[in-house]
């Protein structure tokens, strides 16, 4: 069914790079999911008049302010193309997280809202009725969202939209709340007993928690994250497919929305090396990076000094020593300022966030190590965050 509408509906559905594809895509999870929800709140609206069941009358509803997040979803989309603008250079992608966010607000309201409604029928509790036709019409709209569930996720992650995904999560909300409901229908006709009000409850509990659960997988690319172990490999091989360059490190990327992503990072390059040269190959790296990722990126050249057997020597006495402090450290950009009394060794020292010492004592402890291996060692240290490490 999901191929059939892509096939109908998107043409070059493959192309998921392509913006107009992209909103092609939500516009049609959003048209789907509102036909869609129409139609379980009309039908489980009839059956709340038949049996008078309150859960059914609140999982009508959930239904209804899932049309709000399918509003919400293709309204935020369509913010998010907004081009850059002077208050806003690296554009308005973000926004589409945020109408994930406001998705995953309604989820919590929907929760509240059942659970108090659920409580006040334990305390007052009202009688249920049973009609064969609420069954089939209840087991039909587990059916519909439980696809829905599919639908939303299969096109959510074919074009990353993190909206579409927390769409998707809510279908399975309501996948559980109503054969919940189903349950309890059930259990009064073959056992006599109400329990519909109690279902109300731990069907509220679990969306409430799903609704706490979608706000942070929405915060998370808000507030920032490490880039995926594939984006991070991908960058590596290609710039180290370049046989100037000797290593990379100080990679950092930043997301913008899905689609927006800039990066930065340093090459180490040998000092003797042709700079002209090196420029160029930065230059065309560059544009690989970006035809072939997608990502704007900016490259610092470092040179090192690869030829040179002594310092490459030393070089390899104090990673040694450094890694006997914390096997995560590594150190980059290593020079040597040679002298009778004093030698400067001067470098950058990578530390991952989960390292409780600061930077004082992970420079003072270095310096210990460096020490131990030659009294005239002298530390110049600059601490660096690893913000990949997560990965």
């Amino acid at each position: 069914m999901t191929s059939l509408l892509l096939k109908l509906f998107i043409k070059n559905s493959n192309d998921t790079a392509n913006p107009t594809v992209r909103r092609k895509y939500v516009n049609l999870g959003s048209a789907v999911g509102a036909v869609s929800n129409i139609l379980l709140f009309i039908i489980k609206m009839i059956i709340f008049f038949i049996s008078g069941s309150i859960s059914v009358m609140a999982d009508a509803f959930n239904n209804l302010s899932d049309i709000g997040s399918s509003a919400v979803t293709a309204i935020g989309y369509r913010l998010s193309e907004k081009p850059a603008d002077k208050e806003h250079p690296f554009g308005h992608g973000r926004l589409e997280y945020m109408s994930a966010m406001v998705v995953a607000v309604l989820i919590l309201l929907v929760g509240f809202e059942l659970l108090k409604t659920s409580f006040d029928k334990i305390f007052n509790p009202e009688q249920l009725r049973f009609e064969v036709f609420s069954v089939i019409a209840l087991a039909a709209s587990v059916i519909i969202k439980f696809w829905m569930f599919l639908f939303n996720r299969k096109i959510g992650k074919k074009i990353n939209s993190a909206a579409l995904v927390a769409t998707a999560q809510d279908s399975v909300n309501d996948c559980v709340s109503t054969t919940a409901v189903l349950a309890s229908h059930l259990i009064f006709r073959f056992a006599g007993i109400n329990i519909d009000p109690y279902i109300g409850v731990a069907v509220a509990i679990f969306i409430l928690y799903s609704g706490i659960k979608t706000i942070k997988d929405t915060l998370d690319p808000l507030l920032g994250m490490p880039p995926e172990k594939e984006t991070i490999d991908s960058i590596v091989k290609i710039v180290l497919s370049n046989e100037e360059f000797v290593g990379i490190h100080d990679l950092i990327v930043h997301n913008y929305g899905p689609g927006r992503s800039f990066a930065s990072l340093h090459v180490e390059v040998p000092a003797d090396a042709n700079i002209v040269a090196c420029h160029e190959d930065i230059d065309a790296c560059e544009k690989r990076l970006q035809n072939e990722l997608g990502i704007q990126v900016v490259i610092h050249m470092d040179p090192i000094a690869v030829n040179d057997e002594n310092t490459q020597k030393t070089k390899e006495s104090v990673v040694s020593a450094i890694l006997k402090i914390n096997s995560k450290l590594s150190l980059h950009d290593f020079r040597m300022v040679d002298g009778e009394e004093q030698i400067n060794l001067i470098f950058d020292v990578v530390v991952p966030s989960d390292i409780t010492l600061n930077d004082s004592e992970i420079k003072a402890e270095i310096q210990r190590v460096c020490k131990e291996i030659d009294s005239r060692y002298m530390t110049v240290i600059t601490i660096d965050r690893d913000y990949i490490s997560a990965q």
